[in-house]
């Protein structure tokens, strides 16, 4: 079973066909001018009746219309014969037409296509208007590029190390000096009880609890624990030949806490002048006065090892510290991702 055939639409005619359909007529007309007589020939029968003259057909206007016939609206421009665009020298062509169609009818002379007229006025402008070439599209090998704006990039420097100090490890330390140095004075006084005959096997527990309540026992421990730190921190991570030498100051403040615990004990606002200078000198050769020095030396002495063994590893700390804080300074900045 055969496909049904599908209507073509009709293709518009070319110019060239309408030109060569227009010759033929044009050379149908002459053909056919040529064997008619202009003016027939009289008779005798046809004297009596009144003589007319036939009008001559124009063969070009014949064969237009013979054009316009089989392809109507080529010729016919009916803008032409808006009276907007005629002038005064359409208007005296228009009147010298008419007054030449006595036989005839008007002639309107053929305008050219409308696709004719607008290349006609494409052409008469291109001389006024400079030829551009415009790309339709940019080529395929050449790739766009658009322009990345490039924001600022913030790096934090490195900030140096902070060196760790060694004060309050002597500070800890001296808490712990402190106590021993408080049961080695109690002790020491108990002694001296002990020898004076005052304390025995009976009556040891009240003895070692009396000094607890007494000035002349916490001045001189109070006085020993901030000599300690104070040397602590002047001498903060140094060696332990430092708390050596500078140990017997620290007995000194102890020996001198000793004098002062037994003016608060008196108590010396009570005391006169030569009460106190007495009181002084009764203290500074006592035993426990002498057993303070003793004690406030030897152990800053040995507690200020520790103090110092801290301190070197403080040191150590700190310039590895300070090691890598240079390799990152040299290193210089990078991009974390």
């Amino acid at each position: 079973m055969s496909d049904p055939e599908v209507p073509q639409p009709e293709r518009p005619k070319d110019v060239n066909d309408v030109v060569d359909s227009a010759n033929a007529g044009l050379d149908a007309a002459a053909a056919a001018g040529a064997g008619v007589p202009g003016t027939p020939a009289a008779t005798s029968s046809d004297a009596d009746r009144p003589t007319t003259t036939e009008p001559a057909v124009d063969p070009d206007l014949a064969a237009f219309e013979a054009a316009e016939n089989e392809h109507p609206g080529t010729f016919a421009t009916p803008e032409l014969n808006d009276p907007k665009y005629l002038d005064d020298d359409t208007d005296t062509r228009a009147s010298s037409w008419k007054s030449d169609a006595d036989a005839t009818a008007v002639y309107t002379p053929p305008a050219a296509h409308e696709q004719s007229a607008m290349a006609g006025a494409a052409y008469s402008s291109a001389d006024d208007t400079e030829t551009r070439i415009v790309p339709s599209e940019p080529a395929a090998s050449e790739p766009i590029v658009a322009p990345v704006q490039q924001q600022p990039i913030f790096v934090q420097a490195p900030e140096p190390p902070r060196e760790r100090g060694n004060r309050g490890t002597a500070g800890g330390i001296g808490l712990l000096a402190t106590l021993v140095f408080a049961i080695l004075y109690l002790g020491a006084t108990l002694g001296l009880g002990a020898i004076a005959g005052d304390v025995d096997g009976t009556n040891i527990g009240e003895a070692a609890l009396a000094p607890l309540t007494t000035w002349g026992f916490w001045v001189p421990v109070v006085v020993f624990f901030l000599g300690f730190w104070l040397l602590g921190a002047f001498i903060n991570r140094g060696r332990w030949g430092l708390w050596v030498v500078f140990g017997i100051i620290v007995g000194l403040i102890a020996y001198g806490g000793h004098i002062l615990g037994a003016l608060f004990e008196a108590p010396f606002w009570l005391l006169t002048a030569s009460e106190g200078n007495e009181l002084v000198g009764s203290q500074l050769f006592h035993p426990l006065a002498i057993a303070a020095f003793v004690f406030g030396r030897e152990l800053t002495i040995w507690f200020g090892a520790w103090v110092a063994r801290s301190g070197a590893r403080k040191t150590e700390l700190n310039a590895e510290a300070q090691r890598e804080y240079e390799r990152t300074l040299e290193a210089g900045p990078t991009l974390s991702r």
